[in-house]
């Protein structure tokens, strides 16, 4: 299929630059394929009255670790300013790292992070480029290794925000908050499941009370969500492997939920992604413990999931390829101008969705 056909006009204004306070304020569209209305306008708290006792929500329970780094290059006497964002930790002082600008880099030079006056009480952050390598990527040996340099990336790192936040305004100590979910356990993440930044423990109470049950899994988002698909056509685009994990237990409450006549409900597509690639061919759900790089566009056959609680994604995106292989692209692109026509708030700081599958698995 051809990259333009993911293609939509977004108003600027569209973008939510901070998240709905309280957060399950924000507005839910609710997109049906095979009943009356198609589109139905909520609030995520009405989440516990729009699904059914018995229902299993699946968290991502990934957090966001402070990955951008700020420094300097120091050679001949030359200084360069340079931006990290770390995408893969390697070892204990080694991470593979994008960085900005690459081209004024060399495998051997030293550079020292945070010098624009956040200081580490542990003193200078400093790292050797280690190896340099295509598209930006680099490896760095840090001075520091383990918890120590855990520490001092926590002291100077900036919260990684997405492209189309960051150009507009600088991060702030809000978006420490902001953009972590209330599930956030395990960093690793370069950016937010944003689905879950719509929870609140009030939200969640009323989920249980309702007899809809929460399980968590574990995959940790990685630099390719921010990634274009530049190919013209789709079946080109290569997703970056991200590590992901879900544990027998889980597994086994989620194929118990269904065997008992539950509906899987991924919170997110990274939830999702990581369900699909522990399913088997008869949708049960297997411990996994590894890397997915898992591509679902138009065409793929689910097999784990019934429902989708999911943003708004940008044009052209791997996202917004799924959201249209689980409830069909033609109707994503009526229910997205229905969004924007009706004021919802787009991307990870925005408004949700809850999509029902075109095709029921």
């Amino acid at each position: 299929m051809k990259t333009d056909l993911f293609d939509f006009e977004l108003p600027q204004d569209a973008i939510a630059l901070r998240p709905a306070d309280p957060r399950d304020s924000a507005k839910l569209l609710v997109v049906h394929p095979d009943t009356a209305p198609e589109f139905e306008d909520r609030t995520m708290r009405d989440l516990p009255h729009v699904l059914r006792k018995g229902d299993l929500l699946i968290v991502n329970d990934t957090k966001v670790i402070p990955a951008r780094l700020f420094g300097a290059r120091e050679r001949n006497g030359v200084s360069v300013e340079i931006e990290a964002t770390l995408i893969k930790r390697l070892g204990p002082e080694r991470w593979r790292a994008l960085v900005r600008p690459a081209k004024r880099l060399e495998a051997g030079d030293r550079i020292r992070f945070g010098h624009e006056s956040r200081v580490c009480l542990l003193g200078a952050l400093d790292a050797t480029v280690e190896e340099k390598g295509e598209g930006g990527e680099i490896v760095l040996r840090f001075d520091f290794h383990g918890a120590i340099l855990d520490e001092a990336i926590d002291a100077l790192g900036h919260i990684p925000l997405p492209p189309y936040i960051a150009s507009k305004r600088e991060d702030d100590e809000r978006d420490r908050s902001d953009y972590q979910t209330l599930f956030a356990a395990h960093e690793g993440s370069i950016a937010a499941p944003t689905a879950g930044l719509h929870f609140t423990e009030k939200l969640s109470e009323s989920l249980q009370a309702a007899g809809i049950d929460i399980e968590r899994i574990t995959l940790h988002v990685g630099a390719g969500t921010f990634l274009p698909v530049k190919s013209d056509d789709i079946a080109s685009h290569k997703m970056h492997p991200e590590y992901g994990q879900i544990t027998q237990q889980t597994a086994d409450a989620i194929n118990r939920a269904r065997s008992a006549g539950g509906r899987v409900i991924a919170v997110g597509t990274t939830a999702l992604r990581l369900l699909e690639s522990a399913a088997d061919d008869n949708g049960t759900i297997k411990p996994f413990a590894g890397e997915t790089d898992i591509f679902i566009a138009p065409g793929y056959r689910f097999r784990a999931v019934d429902a989708l609680l999911t943003n708004f994604h940008l044009p052209r995106s791997t996202l917004f390829m799924l959201v249209s292989a689980f409830s069909g692209l033609e109707r994503m692109k009526r229910a997205y101008a229905h969004a924007i026509a009706s004021g919802y708030r787009f991307y990870s700081y925005g408004d949700g969705s809850l999509l029902f599958p075109e095709t029921p698995r």
